[in-house]
C-alpha cells in the first residue's frame, strides 16, 4: 500500500555533494564565480567608453543622428551625452559637462553600482536596487524634463550639446 500524499509532500532527497548532476550550490554562495556577472556588466560599460573614446561622435554623422533632433529639432535630455563621454576619456571635465550634464553623475553612478554590486556577489549577496519614493522618482522626472525643456531655450544656450 501507497503512503498517503501528505506525508510525501515534506519529505526531502537524500542530500548530495555540490556538483552532483540536478543539484546546484545554494543562492547566497559567494565565491569568485559569483562575480562573472558584475564583471561582464562592467566590461560593458568599459567597452562603451573605449568605442566612444575611439570613434569620435562630434563627427557629424558618426553615429547618426538624434530621433529626437532629427524629428523635432530640440534636444532631448540625452542630446550630447556621447559628446561628453568622449570628453571625459579625453580629460575635458569641463566640455563633458558642458556637452550634457547628465552623463557625468550617470557614470559616477554606473561605476558605483557595479563596484558594490561586486562585492556583495563576492559575499554571496545580491546586488543591492535602490529603494526610491514616490517623492524621488517625481522629482527625479521633473528635474529631467525641465532640463530639456530649459537647454532649449534662449535662457539655456550654455546647456546645449557642444
Amino acid at each position: 500500500m501507497e503512503p498517503p500524499l501528505e506525508s510525501l509532500a515534506f519529505q526531502s532527497p537524500e542530500p548530495q555533494p555540490w556538483g552532483s548532476a540536478g543539484r546546484s550550490a545554494p543562492e547566497g554562495r559567494g565565491g569568485w564565480k559569483s562575480l562573472s556577472l558584475p564583471l561582464l556588466t562592467g566590461a560593458a560599460g568599459v567597452g562603451a567608453l573605449v568605442l566612444l573614446h575611439v570613434r569620435d561622435p562630434h563627427v557629424e554623422n558618426s553615429y547618426g543622428i538624434c530621433p529626437t533632433w532629427g524629428l523635432f529639432g530640440v534636444y532631448c535630455p540625452g542630446c550630447g551625452g556621447m559628446r561628453a563621454v568622449h570628453n571625459l576619456t579625453d580629460g575635458r571635465v569641463l566640455d563633458s559637462l558642458h556637452s550634457n550634464l547628465l552623463a557625468l553623475p550617470l557614470i559616477v553612478l554606473f561605476f558605483w553600482f557595479v563596484v558594490d554590486w561586486a562585492i556583495r556577489a563576492r559575499r554571496g549577496q545580491g546586488p543591492r536596487l535602490p529603494a526610491i519614493d514616490r517623492t524621488v522618482t517625481v522629482s527625479i522626472f521633473v528635474f529631467i524634463a525641465a532640463y530639456a525643456v530649459l537647454r532649449n531655450t534662449p535662457w539655456g544656450t550654455w546647456l546645449t550639446p557642444v
